[in-house]
């Protein structure tokens, strides 16, 4: 499967709630959301909560976080870019409530 050509990409990231598409350092297109919690506890009820969806969907995105917040980064390693699944890991994130 072919990553997304741009003008799909840009369709599919006007559906999702704040996600920023962002070129990681070997230039490979990127699905980036900075989010930022109250506490360390929060940051870490969110990663947990979405490391159970990364699970289940057998979609593993780059993950940081600390004392109040979490970064999120999606992309098809395969493919070196970004596809369809990417989107639907991203909106599944977005479901995330803490």
């Amino acid at each position: 499967m072919p990553s997304l050509k741009e003008e799909e990409i840009q369709k599919l990231n006007s559906e999702l709630n704040q996600w920023i598409i962002v070129k990681n350092q070997d230039g490979i297109k990127t699905l980036t959301k900075y989010l930022k919690f109250k506490n360390f506890e929060q940051s870490l009820d969110f990663i947990n909560k979405l490391s159970a969806i990364a699970e289940q969907e057998g979609h593993h995105p780059d993950l940081s976080f600390g004392w109040g917040y979490a970064n999120v980064t999606i992309f098809t390693h395969a493919v070196k870019g970004l596809t369809e699944s990417d989107f639907i890991l991203a909106a599944k994130i977005d479901q995330i409530s803490v």
